[in-house]
């Protein structure tokens, strides 16, 4: 998978969208922000503190605390003793506020963007889903927010406190010498284009970076849902070894952002040298001179390493910040994924809904593959059954993806009761729809839960009910727990059958107005399908069915049936008139009631 790199800008484009995202919060970055310059501001106080000291014990009398009325030296020296307690406090209490601050900043606006990341994502459409790994998607949402929120832990407060000491010691260096105060902030442009230079060449690494955790994270996810079919094939250290490589990946990915951060600490620490050796030999010779105090000088040796050394942790800094501006730019490019079914409508169908399904010269073409379908009429009056039968591929389960909202048709329409389905809301549109599908989904939980999902706080007499109906209660009661027996991920501690009656019951206990079976009896034993095929008529009555199915044998007494081949309707009508036109539909009754030797589709 290829993923294409950021320009040099890119990083702190992100930052600046990063910001927009977070204007809610303005008020707490204000305030972290705030603390973070006090808090800094007490911390080079000491080192002004200590050449004042030395001007005190140096000129005594004449000395700079002298001129501000306190005459006696010793009372010089209680002041500063008093001024440096007041000033390692004050540094202790904003260094307390900013980590309060910032680290409860950095847990909120986590949250937030998982929250509306995982928001947003529902709302795309399924082709969205199809054309990405869910290892990616969950990378997205938990290792990249989590990236951002250790650079907002601590790197936010370092490049704000880097900055503030730049600004504060260099006015500072300006009143006192501007001579040695030139020298001293000599390698600074130095150190900056480092930093920038280390930006450029580190974005597109660290870029990188995310990507192949992305691309682990979907190799792992993957293995562990698919650990049956491994073992069934003895793949175990064949997919260890593909898990290798992708790790590999990984590991390359980060060797070769640490070179380029690595080489930059040592560029950096010979820059800072030349700074504090400039300061120490100039100043010492103008002390020497007179022609600056000797408090001075201290100040000055003392400051240059309060503002030359701090830089050497710049590397890192950077290295945290490039690290979550990469992690923002894939939470924020997902969050702006675009919604390309749109739920504005607002207006719910009219309520009793009757199930009257419309079709209209339905288009619709996956991209890349050209599959789908090509002007589909069909019309389905409340109450009755279609029958959907073709060739696996020919495009029956698309067009109720269609019905459904999971896609927008790119042609025709679709109307449901007389209304069109893209001017309704996606919530009374899906509410009146049950949904069967041959790829059963059950989440970990209970059965109960997983019964009662589409109607949470269901009865229990409710609850059997619709098992009885789904013909799934008499395994149910067999059960260690009953309905309080835990499933496991996905349904993995029950049969595909029985997977698939709780499927049929969940569906059934939300009682809509339309019922899709796709595939409903396909992992059901020939007993177990017999009964759902006598609830089926039982439930159909007054309620609107679309079955998909490729034993005919299921849907013969539907009221329409719909042959669907290669994306368009190639026959349409009863079992019987069908058998009569003698087509593709006659051609798999036979194959299928032992009349024939192949078929024309499977």
């Amino acid at each position: 998978m290829s993923h294409p790199h950021p320009s040099a800008g890119s990083s702190f484009a992100a930052l600046a969208r990063l910001l927009r995202y977070a204007r809610g919060y303005r008020r707490q970055i204000l305030a972290a922000t705030t603390c973070s310059i006090i808090n800094k501001l007490f911390d080079i106080a000491p080192e002004i503190l200590i050449g004042i000291a030395i001007d005190v014990v140096v000129n005594q009398e004449t000395s700079f605390v002298a001129s501000l009325g306190f005459e006696s030296a010793q009372d010089q020296i209680v002041l500063l003793g008093i001024l440096t307690f007041f000033i390692w406090a004050g540094e202790s209490l904003f260094e307390y506020l900013f980590q309060i601050l910032w680290r409860t900043l950095a847990q909120r606006l986590q949250s937030d963007l998982r929250q509306d990341a995982y928001e947003h994502a529902q709302q795309l459409d399924m082709g969205f889903f199809e054309s990405r790994s869910s290892g990616q998607l969950v990378a997205t949402m938990n290792d990249d927010v989590n990236q951002l929120e250790r650079f907002l832990d601590g790197g936010a407060n370092a490049m704000i406190q880097v900055a503030v000491t730049i600004l504060a010691v260099g006015a500072v260096f300006f009143i006192l010498s501007p001579l040695v105060a030139l020298l001293a902030f000599t390698p600074i442009p130095v150190i900056v284009w480092g930093a920038f230079f280390f930006q450029r060449k580190a974005g597109p690494l660290y870029a990188d970076v995310r990507a192949k955790v992305g691309d682990l994270s979907s190799r792992l996810s993957n293995n562990l849902a698919g650990i049956a079919t491994i073992k069934s094939f003895t793949a175990e250290q064949r997919e260890a070894e593909r898990l290798r490589v992708s790790s590999e990946a990984y590991v390359e990915a980060n060797r070769k952002a640490i070179r380029v951060s690595s080489a930059f600490i040592p560029v950096i620490r010979m820059a800072i040298l030349a700074g504090f050796l400039a300061t120490f030999t100039v100043g010492g010779m103008l002390a020497l001179a007179g022609d600056l105090n000797v408090g001075a000088y201290g100040v000055l040796v003392f400051l240059t390493q309060r503002l030359l050394w701090p830089l050497t942790g710049l590397a890192t800094v950077i290295d945290l910040f490039e690290r979550a501006m990469a992690s923002t730019r894939r939470i924020l490019d997902l969050l702006e994924e675009p919604i390309r079914v749109t739920d504005t409508a607002g207006q719910p169908l009219p309520a009793p809904v009757r199930g009257d399904v419309v079709f209209s010269g339905v288009a619709f073409r996956y991209p890349g593959s050209g599959a789908g379908l090509s002007d589909i009429s069909l019309s389905l009056p409340a109450g009755q059954t279609l029958a959907l039968v073709g060739a696996t591929g020919s495009g029956k389960s698309t067009l109720i993806k269609l019905l459904m909202r999971f896609y927008e048709p790119q042609g025709g329409s679709i109307t449901v009761d007389g209304v069109p389905i893209d001017q309704t809301s996606l919530r009374s549109l899906r509410e009146a729809i049950g949904l069967v599908s041959q790829d059963v989904y059950l989440f970990e939980g209970t059965v109960r839960e997983n019964i009662a999902y589409g109607l949470p706080g269901a009865s229990d007499h409710d609850i059997i009910e619709a098992a009885r109906t789904a013909e799934a209660w008499a395994f149910i009661e067999q059960l260690p727990e009953g309905l309080d027996t835990p499933v496991g991920e996905r349904g993995v501690r029950l049969s595909g059958g029985q997977r698939q009656r709780l499927s049929l019951a969940r569906a059934l206990l939300k009682d809509p107005a339309i019922l899709i079976l796709d595939e409903a009896t396909s992992a059901v034993d020939n007993e177990t399908e017999a009964a759902i095929q006598r609830s089926l008529r039982h439930i159909r009555h007054n309620r609107t069915v679309i079955v998909i199915a490729h034993r005919l044998s299921t849907v013969v007494d539907a009221d329409t049936i719909a042959v669907i081949d290669q994306g368009k309707l190639a026959e349409i009508g009863s079992h019987q008139s069908l058998l009569r036109d003698n087509g593709l539909y006659a051609a798999q009754w036979r194959v299928q009631t032992g009349q024939a030797e192949e078929a024309e589709f499977a």
